[in-house]
């Protein structure tokens, strides 16, 4: 039997994602103020004012936390938020819906132009993949903004 080459040259791709708790201990989201609580627990504190990250909160259908991912790391002034790795992810915990949420090193809570762009751009690729884009918040060390709230979304 001769073994073709281009079948051994194939990489397997395997997804798995284990909850570290039982469901029923996940903590649950109702507002926004819980997932700025939720954020700024988990928010390293000695990049908050010095770079912009950008992360998501993945959710189960009962507003469960399933987790809290870092999208990336960028500059003083900017970061980039992929929308097919911030999808990729969601899609591999087998997210229902997530929270967008980024920080502004400057303090400054008001969204950008490009932020509300970039909100719209990934509520609708939310909807092409059944995966609801809930809030965006913006996160500083005194407070934070949230699109849900403010009738942005």
């Amino acid at each position: 039997m001769v073994t073709n080459p281009l079948t051994t040259q194939v990489s397997e791709i395997k997804l798995s994602y284990k909850l570290k708790q039982k469901a029923s201990d996940l903590p649950q989201i109702t507002t926004s103020a819980e997932v700025y609580s939720i954020l700024i627990a988990n928010w390293d504190k000695g990049l908050l004012e010095f770079l912009e990250q950008f992360k998501i909160i993945l959710l189960n259908r009962a507003n469960k936390v399933l987790g809290i991912a870092e999208i990336s790391l960028g500059g003083v002034s900017g970061t980039l938020a992929d929308p097919k790795v911030i999808f990729a992810t969601a899609l591999k915990a087998c997210a229902s819906s997530i929270i967008l949420a980024h920080n502004h090193p400057s303090g400054n809570l008001k969204p950008s132009t490009s932020d509300i762009d970039l909100t719209n751009k990934l509520k609708a690729g939310g909807l092409l993949l059944d995966i609801t884009v809930f809030d965006h918040i913006i996160v500083t060390s005194e407070g934070y903004y949230s699109f849900a709230d403010e009738g942005i979304m």
